[in-house]
Order: C-alpha cells, then structure tokens, then sequence
C-alpha cells in the first residue's frame, strides 16, 4: 500500500509546480469553459495549469496532504480548481460527463485496478469529448528515474488499442524523453501518451 500522506508531506512538491509536457501539448485541443477532471493529481500541477486556460477543472486524490498543496499551488497561481479527496478504485464515474478526462502516471495500480479505472473514464467522458492518458511504457524498466518499477502496471501500445477500443485514437505515441519534474522524476524516460476521443 503507498503511503502517499507520508510522500507528500516531504519537502517542496514532488513533481515539481510545472504540468506535464503532455498536457501541455494538447493546448490546441483545448476550449474555455471545458469541463476537466484530473485523476490522481497529486498536488496539483496540471489541474492548475488547465484551469489557467480557461477550463472548468475537477481534480481528485486520496491524500489530504497533497490536495493541501494543491490549493496553495492553485491560490499561488491566481485560478480555483475544485479538489476532492478520492480514490480512483471507488469514484463515482457517472456523476458528471466532462469533456476532458486525464491521467497523469497513475500507473501504481495492478492491471485489473487499472482496467476498472479505464471503463471509469471511458464512462466519464462526454460523447465528443476526450481521454488523455500519459505514462511509462514497458521500457521504463532500463531507467532507474520514476515509475512504479512492475513491469505489469506499465503501458503497451497494444495494451492501450485494445483498451480504448471504439473511441477515436487521435494520438498513440512511444517516445523517450529528458524529463525534470521534481525531484521524483529527473532523467531520461520511456514514455507512452495516448489521445482518444469519445464518439458522437
């Protein structure tokens, strides 16, 4: 069991106060006053970036003391985010469509934890609207610089097809990166970002 209370209350923000190349990548598929719910999102980085363009940004975590960072994060940066305390394994997936739904590294649940996550956001998502998913591929296992370090809780293009079969895959890439978030994830990564958009 992660204790994450405990990771939290380190020091500093773990990742690091700056979204996730990722998120910020999809700027152009982004609309003011778009509907956002961010999924384990720690303290905060990229919900308050998304509520600094102008969407309307729901952001979930189980620890109390990252969400606490997470307002101060948002207070610092001028925009309201609505933080709840959650659990992705027991969230409530068909109380609000929203237009946008994303995960960021959320990769330390197993794969039948993950699974019930991902028909959770395909049911969350609004026809039209999309899923944006970023985490570690398999390959993350060569690098020593983040990651749950089991190799089942990593992503596979195959994997994700199949996962997020009949909605529209805009973007499916498997990339390494030089990436500084924090002082948890510094180095070079094996990275995997998924785009998927829910039918009409």
């Amino acid at each position: 069991m992660w204790a994450w209370d405990e990771i939290f209350a380190r020091p500093g923000y773990r990742f690091g106060t700056e979204p996730a190349a990722f998120i910020t990548a999809q700027a152009p598929l982004l609309r003011r006053g778009q509907r956002a719910l961010m999924l384990a999102e720690g303290e905060g980085r990229n919900a308050v970036w998304l509520a600094g363009q102008g969407l309307d940004v729901t952001a979930m975590d189980l620890s109390e003391v990252a969400l606490d960072k997470a307002r101060a994060l948002a207070g610092a940066r001028g925009v309201t985010v609505d933080f709840r305390k959650g659990d992705v394994l027991d969230w409530d997936w068909d109380a609000t469509p929203y237009d946008l739904v994303a995960a960021v590294l959320i990769q330390f649940i197993g794969p039948a934890e993950r699974d019930l996550v991902f028909d959770g956001m395909k049911r969350a998502v609004a026809p039209g609207g999309l899923i944006l998913l970023h985490g570690f591929s398999e390959a993350q296992m060569r690098f020593d610089t983040g990651g749950p370090g089991i190799v089942e809780n990593l992503y596979t293009r195959p994997m994700l097809k199949a996962r997020f079969a009949g909605f529209d895959i805009l973007g499916l890439d498997e990339y390494e990166a030089e990436v500084h978030e924090g002082t948890a994830h510094a180095g070079r990564q094996a990275l995997i970002d998924l785009v998927a958009r829910r039918p009409l």
